[in-house]
This record gives structure tokens, C-alpha cells and sequence, in this order.
């Protein structure tokens, strides 16, 4: 983990966002309304305020850019291993021959 002093939060939000990767991000203040700005703009997949990797099992975990496809666990796992299909079945007589 890297700790660096900054002056604004925009250059704090430029240098997060300057890498290929985007697994995971922290944020650690006690300021809740500035975690919540700054994470919403942070590239990453899982994003902690005042932790770090401490997520329960059943939360999708997954990161962006070159950390990975998708999402591993709960039903956003599902989702991208799976595709949904509408079928539609007519059980009468058929209105019109096409």
C-alpha cells in the first residue's frame, strides 16, 4: 500500500485512476461525505471507506480495466456466466399463417 500526501481531491482522484489496474480502492477519513464523493470516482471494482479487503463472501467481488472480467460471487456471478432468453409459446390455434 502506498500512502501520498495531496493537495486536491481531483489530483488524489487522477493518480488512483492512472494505472491499467482497478481491483480495489480505499478511502480513509472521517469525513463520510468526502469517501463517498471521492470513491464514486475511483476506477475500481470494490471500494472500501475506512477498511480495506474485509468484504463478506457474499458480496460480488471483481476489479475493472486489466483486473479482471466480471464479477466472482453472489448473483452478479450468475449474470455474466449466463444469458437471459425470452420464449414465447403460442398453446392455441395459430391467428395467421406466415
Amino acid at each position: 500500500m502506498s500512502v501520498l500526501d495531496f493537495d486536491t481531491e481531483e489530483e488524489v482522484i487522477a493518480r488512483a485512476n492512472d494505472t491499467e489496474f482497478g481491483l480495489s480502492a480505499g478511502v480513509f477519513t472521517s469525513d463520510f461525505t468526502r469517501a463517498h464523493r471521492v470513491i464514486s470516482q475511483l476506477e475500481a471494482g470494490s471500494c472500501f471507506i475506512n477498511s480495506y479487503n474485509d468484504a463478506p463472501v457474499e458480496a460480488p467481488f471483481g476489479g475493472v480495466k486489466a483486473s479482471g472480467v466480471g464479477r466472482e460471487n453472489s448473483k452478479e456471478a450468475i449474470k455474466h456466466f449466463s444469458q437471459v432468453k425470452s420464449v414465447y409459446v403460442r398453446m392455441g390455434d395459430v391467428e395467421a399463417a406466415f
